[in-house]
């Protein structure tokens, strides 16, 4: 019904057939066949011909406004585009686990802020089961996980290692018996803890002390349960926890044991309560990757967010 509507709209400036056909750089027969087929389509006359210049009837000017915000449609998602190309608008929906949307995220988004302020920036909070969904149905279209994604379906930009410890309260008795190897804050910040010369210690030695576990689903979790399990230890568990910064504050109080990332370590700082311990290397480390779903278009904010984040030192 809106096909050819250039050629009406001319006709409708000019009021005039042969103008309009001059403009359009076509025929005169061509120009009054086209807009007949176009006034068939519609069941009424857009033009009045019994009148010179050319009228326009009730229908042809409702036709007439329709077309006119169809064209202004059209030109407001031209300049649109022509701003998304430019980074004066657009969009990066961003998703991840709290504990790296609260301390990866805000250098990162600051600097795109920064650079582009007129893009918009969307972060949701959600573990990785439900962020491999959101980049499926394009909810957003960054991850930032240290879950290991299905490499098939989704591009994977490595950020950094992350390494897990053992978090224990200081108060505990069990602590005298390997004291001596508790990490100084310093080591972790550094990563200095990872050299071959530090040495890990043995779970077995706090089997019986209680334990704060994250909830099923979560990595560290599951990483967890594949230590206990291969030193042979059941825990007991006396709380499990959403988020890691929770499964520390309990810790920092006295109340349990926790499996804790050196991110996180690095974050918050140094804690007099609590001593951190090294593990051995199985099911200890993980990388944190930026995630983007396979063969899925990028805008071009979504790809100078993901420069970005090469650029900025943690």
């Amino acid at each position: 019904m809106f096909t050819g509507i250039e050629y009406v709209y001319e006709v409708y400036k000019e009021r005039s057939f042969s103008k309009a056909a001059n403009n359009l750089y076509i025929s005169q027969p061509s120009l009054s066949g086209t807009i007949k087929r176009i006034e068939k389509e519609i069941g009424y006359d857009i033009f009045d011909r019994s009148t010179k210049p050319i009228g326009i009837t009730e229908i042809g000017m409702k036709y007439i406004k329709t077309i006119e915000g169809i064209l202004q449609l059209e030109s407001n998602f031209s300049e649109y585009i022509n701003d998304v190309e430019d980074l004066k608008a657009g969009k990066v929906g961003i998703g991840g686990t709290h504990q790296y949307t609260s301390y990866m995220l805000p250098p990162i988004v600051s600097e795109f802020i920064k650079r582009y302020p007129k893009i918009n920036i969307d972060i949701i909070e959600a573990k990785s089961s439900n962020l491999m969904k959101y980049l499926d149905d394009g909810t957003i279209d960054i991850a930032i996980d240290n879950y290991k994604y299905d490499e098939t379906e989704y591009c994977k930009q490595f950020q950094q290692k992350d390494n897990i410890l053992l978090a224990v309260p200081k108060r505990m008795k069990s602590n005298k018996a390997v004291e001596e190897f508790a990490l100084k804050y310093e080591d972790v910040k550094s990563g200095r803890f990872l050299e071959h010369e530090v040495d890990s210690i043995p779970l077995k030695i706090f089997e019986n002390d209680p334990f704060i576990l994250l909830k099923e689903g979560n990595d560290t979790r599951k990483r967890a349960n594949k230590k206990l399990i291969y030193e042979n230890i059941k825990p007991k568990v006396i709380l499990e926890i959403e988020q890691q910064i929770t499964s520390y504050n309990l810790t920092s109080y006295g109340i349990g044991i926790s499996f804790i990332s050196d991110f996180l370590i690095k974050n918050v700082g140094p804690n007099p309560n609590i001593n951190l311990y090294k593990l051995n290397n199985y099911e200890s480390d993980r990388d944190i990757s930026f995630y983007y779903k396979r063969n899925k278009f990028l805008n071009k904010a979504v790809k100078e967010f993901l420069k970005i984040v090469k650029e900025v030192d943690f």
